[in-house]
C-alpha cells in the first residue's frame, strides 16, 4: 500500500447512524450522501419515488422502514470558509465509512453486528419524543462496544420540538454526560439555522437542498443567550481539561482549537456526548453533524484498541492499524446473491490485496479472495486492495457471521476476533410450502436466510414434525415470509405465531447414576455423582442456554480426559426440559464423584451418564417453565391514557410509568407477556381512533403464572397425542 494509503488512516471515520424507528437515520443518511457528492438527487424514505440510497431492498421502500443495515464511503470536506480544524492527518478531507442501521428491534441484530465493527456513532433522536424506547436499546449496544457517539436531535420543525428536553432525557434516561453544542435559531416550522456555541457564529442552509451554509453574525435577540450557553458548555467540558479550568477561574479566553481538543478527548473517552441539532427532512443542520464527525469521532489510530483472543492462551490481546503486520479481519454481515457470498468485512490489522490466500480462523479452511469491492448501499465498485481501518466486501468467499480471516503467512491462525451479542428469537411460526417444488424453493431461500441472520432459527418440531421458524418479532418472521414468496417464488402457509417459552430450576437437586451396559467384549461403564442449582448472574441481559459446567472431581476419580465428556452430556439436556420440552437455561451443574472402569469407560459412555443424570436432577430441582416479557410503549392522546392502561392490565400488563408530552400526549411504559400481545396494533388502533402508536421489545424472561404453564403444558401434550394418532 502507498504512503498516501497510510497518510490517510487518520483521516478515516467508520461511524454508524442508529435511533429508536422513525427517527430519520435513512433520510440522515440520505442528505449525507447527497451533501458528499455521492448523489446528486435527494429521494425520500416514503413517497413514491425511487427510495433513499440506503434502503435498496424493495420492501424497504414498500413499508417505509430499514430491514437491513447497509454500508457505503464518501467523502467529506467541512463546511464553510474557515475549513476543520483536525486533530489527526493534514488537509480537509475525510474519508466516511458510513453504515445505516434499522430502528425496529426486529432487527436489532443488524444494529448489534455494526457497532461491533465501528469506532464511532451518531445516535438520532426525535427532537419531539426524546428519548424513546429503541434509543435505549442502541444506546446500550453502544455501551456494549464501547462506541463514542454524537446525538443528533432531529425533526426540529416538528411542533413540540424542544432539544432542551432532549438534552435532558438523554441525561436522565440514558445517564448520558448530554451537552448542547449548538441553539436553535427559531422554533418548530420556524425553525431555520443553528447558532454554534463555540464559534459564536449562526449558520443558515440555503438552497433548493440546504446545499449553500450560509454563515452570520448571531441574531441579536440570542447574543446574550448564546454566550449563557457558551460558558454553560466551557464549564461543562473543563472538568476534562486541568488546564482549561484553570484558565476559566482566571478568566482567560479559552482558544477554539482547546475547546475542540478537550471535546474530542472527552467524547472518545466516552464521557461526554456532544448534542447537534436539525431537521434532516428540511435539509438544516446535517453539514456541522458531519463537521463534528471529522473532529470528535476517532480514527482507526485513534479508537480504542479492538481485540482478539488467542487461542492457545485464551488471553486478549491488541490488534493495531498497522499495514505491515499481518493480516486480522472479522466477516460481520453475509448476503448471498446470484454470484457467491457477499461478505462484508472490517479489516482491523494489516493489508487485503485481490488474490491473497486468507485462513479462516474458526475452520481453518484456506480461501482465496478473487474479488474486493466498496459498497455504495446495494451498488458496489471494484477495488485491489484494502488496509486496516477499512470496511469493504469479500465476493465468493464461504463463511459464517462473525468469522476471522487472517493472512496465510503470519502464523496468526489462533487468533480470533471478540464476538458480538446475539439476541435471542422470542417467537415461532410454523411454514409449509404448497407442494414438492415449492419445497425446493422454501428449503433454499430458508437456509440462506438462516445463514444471513443469526438471530432467525430453523428447526423441525420432534412433536408435530412441522417446520417452523423462530425471530425476534412477528414483523421479523413476516419479512422472510414474503421474500420467500418474492425472491423464491416460494408459495408458503404460515401457522400462528407462538411464544418461545423457556423453563429453568428454583430448586437444588443431586444426582447420581451409573451407566453399565455389557453386550459382549468391551462394555460401557461410568458413574457420574454431583448438584445442580439456579445460575444466578447479575448480567442485565439474559443470554440464550445459560449454562455452567464446575468440576469438583479431585483425587482422579473421573479421568481429566472424560471431564468434557460430562460437560457435553449435562449440556445435551438443556435443549429439551422437562415440562413442555423448552430449551433449559440458567442451570449450573457440579460434578462432584464418579467411578470409572480402566477397559469399559469411555467419552460416550461418560456423555450417556452425565445425560441421564441431568434429566433426572432438572426433575427434582422445581422446574418452571419462563415466559418472554416485552418492554411496551404507547404514545397515545391524553384522551386514551385509560383505555390503553386499562387494556394493558388486561394482558396481564405491569404498568412501569406514564408521562406527559409537550405536545399533551401521554407516554405508558408496561412490561407485557408476549404471548398476551399477539393482535395487539389491531385493538389499539380500533381503541384509540387511529391515533395512538406503540413499539415493543423484549425485556426479560420471567416464570407464568401457574394457569398459564399448565396451558402451555396441556397444549404440547394434545401436540404430542395427535401426532400420535
Amino acid at each position: 500500500m502507498s504512503a498516501a494509503d497510510m497518510k490517510a488512516l487518520p483521516k478515516t471515520r467508520n461511524i454508524g447512524i442508529s435511533a429508536h424507528i422513525d427517527s430519520g437515520k435513512t433520510t440522515l443518511s440520505e442528505r449525507i450522501l447527497f451533501y458528499c457528492d455521492k448523489i446528486h438527487k435527494i429521494e425520500d424514505v416514503k413517497g413514491g419515488g425511487a427510495g433513499a440510497t440506503m434502503d435498496h431492498m424493495e420492501l424497504e421502500r414498500e413499508k417505509g422502514i430499514t430491514i437491513t443495515s447497509a454500508a457505503t464511503t464518501v467523502e467529506w470536506n467541512g463546511t464553510g470558509t474557515k475549513g476543520i480544524t483536525y486533530a489527526e492527518g493534514d488537509g480537509k478531507s475525510i474519508k466516511v465509512n458510513l453504515i445505516d442501521t434499522p430502528g425496529h428491534v426486529d432487527f436489532t441484530v443488524e444494529v448489534e453486528r455494526s457497532l461491533r465493527v465501528l469506532d464511532g456513532a451518531i445516535l438520532v433522536l426525535c427532537s419531539v419524543a426524546g428519548v424513546q424506547s429503541q434509543s435505549i436499546t442502541v444506546d446500550r449496544q453502544m455501551k456494549r462496544y464501547r462506541v463514542p457517539r454524537l446525538a443528533f436531535l432531529n425533526k426540529m420543525d416538528r411542533m413540540g420540538a424542544n432539544p432542551f428536553n432532549g438534552v435532558k432525557a438523554l441525561r436522565e434516561k440514558l445517564g448520558h454526560n448530554a451537552v448542547l453544542m449548538q441553539l436553535p435559531i427559531g422554533a418548530e416550522e420556524n425553525f431555520n439555522g443553528v447558532v454554534d456555541l463555540i464559534s459564536q457564529l449562526a449558520y443558515y442552509f440555503d438552497g433548493e437542498n440546504g446545499e449553500i451554509v450560509r454563515i452570520e453574525a448571531v441574531p441579536a435577540n440570542m447574543v446574550d443567550q448564546a454566550k449563557s450557553y457558551r460558558e454553560a458548555l466551557l464549564d461543562a467540558i473543563s472538568a476534562f481539561d486541568d488546564q482549561m479550568m484553570e484558565d476559566l477561574l482566571e478568566g482567560k479566553e479559552i482558544s477554539d482549537e482547546t475547546i475542540h481538543r478537550t471535546i474530542r478527548n472527552a467524547t472518545q473517552a466516552l464521557k461526554l456526548t456532544p448534542v447537534f441539532m436539525g431537521s434532516a427532512f428540511k435539509n438544516k443542520g446535517v453539514q456541522p453533524l458531519l463537521d463534528a464527525v471529522a473532529r470528535y469521532l476517532p480514527s482507526p489510530v485513534s479508537c480504542e484498541k479492538p481485540k482478539a483472543i488467542d487461542s492457545k492462551t485464551n488471553e486478549k490481546i491488541d490488534l493495531y492499524p498497522d499495514f505491515d503486520k499481518g493480516l486480522v479481519c472479522m466477516a460481520f454481515k453475509i448476503t448471498d446473491e446470484q454470484f457467491g457470498q457477499l461478505t462484508y468485512t472490517r479489516i482491523y490489522q494489516g493489508k487485503l490485496t485481490k488474490g491473497d490466500t486468507l485462513i479462516n480462523t474458526r475452520t481453518k479452511k484456506r480461501v482465496r479472495v478473487g474479488r474486493i469491492v466498496r459498497m455504495n448501499s446495494n451498488d458496489r465498485a471494484n477495488i485491489d486492495y484494502a488496509g486496516a481501518g477499512d470496511i469493504i466486501a469479500m465476493i465468493g468467499v464461504d463463511c459464517a457471521s462473525g468469522d476471522t480471516f487472517v493472512s496465510e503467512d503470519g502464523n496468526l491462525e489462533h487468533l480470533s476476533c471478540e464476538g458480538m451479542h446475539i439476541p435471542i428469537p422470542v417467537i415461532e411460526l410454523s411454514i409449509k410450502a404448497r407442494d414438492k417444488e415449492h419445497q425446493a424453493r422454501m428449503a433454499k431461500g430458508l437456509q440462506r436466510f438462516i445463514k444471513e441472520d443469526p438471530t432467525f432459527h430453523l428447526f423441525t418440531d420432534e412433536e408435530s414434525g412441522e417446520t417452523r421458524i423462530a425471530g425476534m418479532g412477528e414483523l421479523h418472521l413476516e419479512i422472510y415470509t414474503e421474500r420467500l414468496k418474492r425472491e423464491y417464488k416460494a408459495e408458503v402457509d404460515v401457522g400462528a405465531p407462538q411464544v418461545n417459552y423457556r423453563e429453568t430450576i428454583r430448586g437444588e437437586a443431586s444426582f447420581e447414576y451409573t451407566h453399565k451396559k455389557q453386550t459382549g467384549g468391551s462394555g460401557q461403564f461410568a458413574k457420574v455423582a454431583g448438584k445442580i442449582k439456579p445460575l444466578t448472574t447479575d448480567r442485565k441481559e439474559r443470554e440464550d442456554q445459560v449454562y455452567r459446567f464446575t468440576n469438583e472431581i479431585r483425587g482422579g476419580v473421573i479421568p481429566s480426559e472424560f471431564i468434557p465428556s460430562c460437560d457435553k452430556g449435562f449440556n445435551d439436556v438443556m435443549n429439551k426440559g422437562p415440562l413442555a420440552a423448552f430449551p433449559v437455561i440458567d442451570v449450573e451443574a457440579f460434578l462432584q464423584d464418579g467411578q470409572y472402569h480402566d477397559v469399559d469407560s469411555s467419552d460416550m459412555a461418560f456423555r450417556i451418564a452425565a445425560r441421564m443424570a441431568m434429566r433426572d436432577a432438572i426433575k427434582k430441582a422445581n422446574p418452571v417453565l419462563l415466559e418472554p416479557i416485552m418492554k411496551v410503549e404507547v404514545e397515545s392522546p391524553q384522551e386514551y391514557q385509560g383505555f390503553v392502561i386499562g387494556d394493558l392490565s388486561s394482558r396481564r400488563g405491569v404498568i412501569l410509568g406514564s408521562e406527559t408530552t409537550d405536545t399533551g400526549d401521554a407516554i405508558i411504559n408496561a412490561h407485557v407477556p408476549l404471548s398476551e400481545m399477539f393482535g395487539y396494533s389491531t385493538t389499539l388502533r380500533s381503541g384509540t381512533a387511529g391515533k395512538a402508536g406503540y413499539s415493543m421489545e423484549f425485556a426479560k424472561y420471567e416464570a407464568c403464572p401457574s394457569h398459564v404453564q399448565d396451558k402451555v403444558m396441556n397444549d404440547r401434550k394434545e401436540k404430542l397425542n395427535e401426532r400420535a394418532d
